[in-house]
């Protein structure tokens, strides 16, 4: 009867679950049939840890980055949360890099400011803190007990801009907002570290590329520093319309907020300022250890990088979007290609044996921030590996991780993102 109780319990729980996260935004998980491989104890073990409210955690300002000039678009000071590290990660420090796309033109910046991504008066007081940053060891095998970080972004150009425009009073601190945050940990205990691990997810993963090396060179040789980019290799791909939909957007990001300050010269050699904002034009020179997890159709890249309602006016692609499986051949085949350029822009990345791979070919975005992507009962697998057991795995020398998918629809364990 006892297991009984506990099963119904853990039914309401995700069904709530669920339907909160079905009503937040435009767009929502379609759970397929997956074969799973890490499974709890029993019920009552899954019923309690499913029943365990979600760890929140409080936001902090950064007093200090006022006088850096470390501030959000409007001004505000930047924040982050923080939950401490204990027992064996006492000394191990996780840095997650919020996303939330940018802004590259005046208008859209000066609404940016009117938003927790260009305001921390607008920033969630406290956030759960799931996925990678769970504090159960049963949702986070590798890292729940590490000091644990999310730093907001607040400044529209994944933390890489350095420029102000006083008419419109927008000013765009991005790299300064990184620095800044990473001084105060670094006071916080971080500098002790002896392992280190900068994340980010979406405009955040972006930024993990573009900062990983700066994060490297914080610490002393004998700490151990590695990167993890998630869903944050944008392509610089030709739309449905023939049209350059991204790089026409990154390269108004890039002009308006003066990025170019901050990219990599290795790449300013040889290429324009908007490509070198392209994460396939930096992978493979990073030199500090990398995982790249990242979905070969990557959800958002589809819905507003391949097939916006701007390369589609007449709406051809939108029943493609709003279910995949109804997408035609040709459809199908176009997205195929966009795979086949996502595995051609990771393939000299891939070849250094210090760096990791976990592409699945799902239709999904940000995978290592949820719990149900992470690490759950029926996470998405590769190898019969969940996205969890990859990174840690990589990350701690366990064994070489280099998973990449086949083509879809061969994968049933994804969890696709739907629009609505």
């Amino acid at each position: 009867m006892k297991h009984v109780v506990w099963w119904w319990l853990w039914l309401v729980v995700v069904t709530v679950a669920l339907a909160a996260a079905d009503a937040n935004g435009s767009q929502k998980y379609e759970k397929q049939p997956s074969s799973l491989e890490f499974q709890f104890a029993d019920k009552e073990d899954a019923a309690a840890a499913a029943a365990a409210p979600e760890l929140m955690v409080g936001l902090t300002l950064i007093d200090s980055a006022a006088s850096k000039g470390a501030v959000c678009l409007d001004g505000t000071l930047p924040g982050y949360h923080l939950h401490g590290g204990y027992g064996s990660g006492a000394n191990s420090w996780l840095i997650q890099l919020e996303g939330g796309g940018w802004c590259n033109t005046i208008k859209n910046c000066v609404f940016r400011k009117t938003t927790r991504r260009g305001s921390s008066k607008y920033m969630e007081k406290q956030l759960p803190f799931t996925g990678l940053l769970s504090n159960k060891p049963q949702q986070n095998p590798d890292f729940f007990n590490w000091n644990r970080v999310k730093l907001r972004y607040c400044d529209g150009a994944s933390f890489s801009g350095d420029s102000q425009n006083e008419a419109a009073q927008l000013q765009f601190r991005g790299q300064r907002i990184w620095l800044a945050a990473m001084d105060e940990l670094m006071s916080k205990g971080m500098q002790k570290a002896d392992k280190a691990f900068l994340s980010g997810c979406s405009a955040g993963g972006l930024a993990s590329i573009l900062h990983c090396d700066e994060f490297r060179d914080m610490f002393p040789e004998t700490t151990t520093v590695k990167c993890l980019s998630d869903a944050g290799m944008f392509l610089d791909a030709t739309d449905v319309s023939g049209g350059h939909t991204l790089r026409n957007f990154y390269a108004g990001v890039v002009s308006l907020q003066e990025v170019q300050k901050n990219l990599p010269k290795t790449c300013l050699d040889h290429l324009d300022p908007t490509s070198c904002f392209f994460p396939q034009n930096l992978v493979a020179n990073v030199k500090t250890p990398m995982f790249l997890l990242n979905a070969a159709y990557d959800a958002w890249q589809v819905q507003a990088s391949l097939a916006p309602r701007s390369a589609d006016p007449h709406g051809e692609w939108n029943e493609c979007k709003g279910n995949y499986a109804l997408c035609n051949s040709s459809q199908i085949q176009f997205l195929q290609d966009f795979r086949n350029q996502m595995l051609n822009a990771v393939s000299d990345f891939s070849k250094s044996n210090k760096n990791g791979l976990f592409i699945n070919s799902c239709f999904a975005h940000c995978q290592s921030e949820r719990q149900d992507t992470w690490f759950a009962d029926d996470s998405p697998l590769l190898g019969n590996r969940a996205i969890a057991v990859s990174v840690g795995d990589w990350y701690f020398d366990r064994v070489p991780v280099k998973a990449i998918d086949c083509a879809y629809p061969c994968d049933n364990t994804c969890h696709n993102l739907m629009s609505k």
